[in-house]
């Protein structure tokens, strides 16, 4: 009897966590957890951008900056995990490898903060938004949700907060700087020596890799 319950409860359960997946396959999230914690911060409240209206660009200059093989992987480039950890017990500073299909699964279904926990469900939501999302919608939620400046996330937001045009507006130089801020939105600015050395990094790929947007 009890062993049926757990069963019948843990398939409810089960079926609860991914009403959120499927739903957000077709219907825009219009907040996130990440995105609350912010709101005092927030300046700008940006139009979501359909993935057909982001500028090559920029999809190209995320894909450069952040996950240069999203398009290779089924969500986790162990690779990049490998040579993260490598390059951590080196004792240099920290190096993380998280793809753009684990970012968007933080951000979308998950909160800040450092716990097993978080972790786990990131790792679920992972798998589960590559099954079912796809590569293309992956990258259109990434884009329109991800904080790319202090209070302000997605491409339409940060295009305004630092250059008060639409995201759909955004030139090449443009798209590298908002995405070289990614690892630190909240203290690196478009001068940052951080961003500064991460826009020469992305300019070069996006040249060297010839990456194509193959969804």
């Amino acid at each position: 009897m009890f062993i049926r319950k757990a069963i019948k409860y843990s398939l409810i359960l089960f079926c609860i966590s991914l009403l959120p997946v499927f739903l957000y396959k077709w219907v825009n999230p219009s907040f996130t957890w990440i995105q609350s914690s912010q709101s005092e911060l927030r300046k700008y409240e940006g139009e979501w951008v359909d993935i057909e209206d982001i500028p090559d660009h920029f999809e190209l200059a995320a894909l450069a900056g952040e996950d240069q093989r999203f398009f290779e992987h089924h969500g986790f480039d162990f690779k990049a995990i490998q040579q993260a950890i490598n390059h951590n017990m080196k004792g240099r500073s920290v190096r993380g490898a998280s793809t753009i299909s684990q970012q968007t699964a933080k951000n979308v279904f998950c909160w800040e903060g450092r716990s097993w926990l978080r972790k786990g469900l990131e790792t679920y939501y992972t798998l589960w938004i590559e099954l079912i999302w796809g590569k293309k919608r992956i990258l259109e939620v990434y884009l329109n949700v991800i904080e790319m400046g202090r209070g302000a996330f997605g491409i339409d937001e940060a295009a305004h907060y630092y250059y008060s045009k639409s995201g759909k507006e955004l030139t090449r130089r443009e798209s590298i700087n908002i995405i070289s801020m990614l690892p630190c939105p909240r203290t690196c600015g478009i001068n940052h020596p951080i961003s500064r050395k991460r826009q020469f990094a992305i300019n070069k790929a996006m040249r060297k890799y010839g990456l194509k947007l193959d969804y």
